[in-house]
């Protein structure tokens, strides 16, 4: 029997300082009722979703406390929940929080058709730096706000095996092969990417070439879909990339947007091609050699290049 789930990537515009929270829940209902008039079942949001990107600038962290949420649904959200409740339709929202004993995490939070909890993603990979650095034309300093997370689990959801991913996760092939040990057959991924790399200015303009690419890789290596799902344009002076897409598990791109604003891209994915990758070039179980993967799991870095300087890696 196919498998068939519809799912949407419900990307963003920029959200500035001054936007209320219930200015940028009102957003996101009109969103998910555009993705339910498509017929999703399950619509991604991007990467910290109900506020502007806070790292962008250095400040002490009890000042940073207003862009983090304490409970989830709270009262700004709950209309977004009560929604999604009405119209049948799952979610995931990414957001700060900070938690009732003082841990501050960027997060992917998963609810399924009934309004119920499926899971709490936290951020693994924080990329940027801490401190205020003076040559950047604006900061990005995640290291500051979040404690990584440590580990990427999956959720049977939406009758499919489900996990989650944030923004410089993507960039790292060990975030879908743990996942698709576990058999991901969809990974949701919010991201909120500048377009200015400012450690290694070359890097640019390939910005969506890179994204692209390791959604794509990821996608093909491990035979899953995934959506990815900006929050671009120009935010607080800051042009962020778009180009939101759904990915099945051939790596082609299914459906991209075309705006860099508020828009919904939906598809109807047959969960069953996933077999296809999983059960032939990517049967792990007869072809992975995991002996000679030794140097991954071990962790730390061969000692020629912990010599050299790279810079750090960026959002």
């Amino acid at each position: 029997m196919t498998r068939y789930l519809t799912v949407a990537a419900a990307q963003m515009g920029p959200v500035q300082r001054a936007d209320t929270r219930d200015e940028v829940v009102e957003r996101l209902v009109l969103l998910l009722r555009d993705a339910a008039a498509q017929n999703a079942q399950f619509v991604a949001f991007p990467e910290l979703a109900l506020t502007t990107f806070f790292p962008r600038w250095v400040m002490p962290i009890e000042e940073a406390d207003e862009f983090y949420e304490t409970e989830m649904p709270n009262a700004h959200t709950q209309p977004l929940w009560d929604e999604a409740r009405r119209l049948g339709v799952g979610f995931a929202l990414g957001y700060a929080l900070k938690t009732s004993d003082n841990h501050r995490y960027n997060v992917y939070h998963m609810v399924d058709r009934a309004g119920q909890t499926v899971g709490v993603y936290r951020k693994v990979h924080i990329p940027g730096h801490h401190d205020y650095e003076p040559w950047r034309l604006f900061q990005h300093a995640e290291r500051r706000y979040f404690e990584p997370g440590h580990e990427f689990p999956v959720w049977n959801a939406f009758g499919a095996v489900v996990g989650m991913a944030i923004c410089n996760d993507r960039r790292w092939s060990e975030t879908y092969r743990v996942m698709g040990l576990s058999g991901v057959e969809l990974v949701v991924i919010g991201y909120n990417t500048p377009l200015h790399y400012a450690p290694d200015p070359t890097q640019t303009p390939l910005q969506a070439f890179h994204n692209h690419l390791v959604m794509q890789a990821g996608a093909y290596q491990n035979g899953t879909y995934v959506i990815g799902v900006a929050k671009g344009g120009v935010e607080e002076g800051v042009e962020s990339l778009a180009q939101s897409a759904i990915i099945a598990p051939s790596g082609q791109i299914v459906r991209q947007a075309v705006t860099t604003g508020d828009e919904v891209i939906v598809a109807r994915i047959d969960l069953d091609q996933t077999k296809f990758y999983k059960g032939t070039l990517f049967d792990f179980e007869r072809y992975r050699v995991p002996a000679a993967y030794r140097r991954i799991a071990e962790g730390g870095v061969a000692a020629e290049y912990e010599r050299l300087q790279l810079p750090d890696l960026a959002d």
